[in-house]
């Protein structure tokens, strides 16, 4: 299976970087719909898209208004944008409000269920994450293959998310800071590169690619990928159109 990455910047997008947007064409899943959500129609497959939302945060939703050109002149069977009932209904109040954004996509919202079945033989579970206002991680599976989604939130080897991640052959994680920012990352409820790999080390994943990136840092080795090779070997730093085979 296929997972690109088309936005693996957090909070703004960048010359290199979009926001939180990943995609699995074969089966017309979307993890967050940040700004990267306008690279989704060069890459459509399905005639469905399922739309998962970690949160409400515009760099997570603001895509979602993309979706007017996104789906333009295309047949669509099903598009549905899943989410907690308070996040949907904030999206809708707000981001489509008729002084904000008056011409609402042609999508369905569905709160989320504890297992929501998705194409290929899937399904999608969900679990609380600490992040200011609230945030979800999600775990992917299909026969044979697992992915989990992990964005916004502080990591913590004694988080209770971690074991939600038991096994998957790719853990994406947010990984906003590099090492010496974990005052900073406590506050704003992100992360630093060796808790997050420690995180992937004690999960026992395949995979380990980090996202959701500071825009402030450079480019070249923005969170100090050294270090989270010398704890879990199998990492890679996610960049925007990059692409995962697992």
């Amino acid at each position: 299976m296929r997972l690109l990455l088309l936005g693996t910047s957090g909070y703004h997008p960048t010359d290199l970087r979009q926001t939180a947007c990943m995609m699995l064409p074969e089966t017309g899943v979307i993890l967050d719909a940040g700004t990267g959500m306008y690279r989704v129609s060069r890459h459509l497959q399905t005639a469905t898209l399922d739309i998962f939302l970690t949160h409400a945060h515009l760099d997570h939703v603001v895509g979602l208004t993309y979706l007017l050109d996104v789906l333009y002149e295309r047949e669509m069977e099903r598009v549905c944008v899943h989410g907690e009932a308070e996040k949907l209904a904030a999206v809708e109040e707000h981001v489509f409000s008729e002084h904000v954004f008056p011409v609402r996509p042609p999508f369905q919202q569905r709160p989320l269920e504890p297992r929501v079945p998705v194409p290929g033989g899937g399904f999608v579970s969900h679990f609380a994450l600490d992040h200011p206002g609230g945030s979800l991680g999600y775990r992917l599976e299909w026969p044979g293959r697992s992915l989990a989604y992990i964005t916004d939130t502080t990591a913590d080897l004694d988080a209770a998310y971690v074991e939600h991640l038991r096994g998957v052959d790719v853990l994406l994680h947010e990984c906003y800071f590099p090492d010496g920012w974990e005052e900073k990352a406590k506050l704003t409820g992100h992360s630093c590169v060796t808790t997050v790999a420690e995180v992937a080390r004690k999960a026992e994943v395949g995979r380990l690619i980090l996202i959701h990136i500071n825009p402030h840092t450079g480019e070249d080795d923005p969170v100090g990928l050294d270090v989270a090779r010398s704890i879990f070997p199998s990492t890679d730093l996610g960049r925007d159109q990059m692409e995962i085979e697992f």
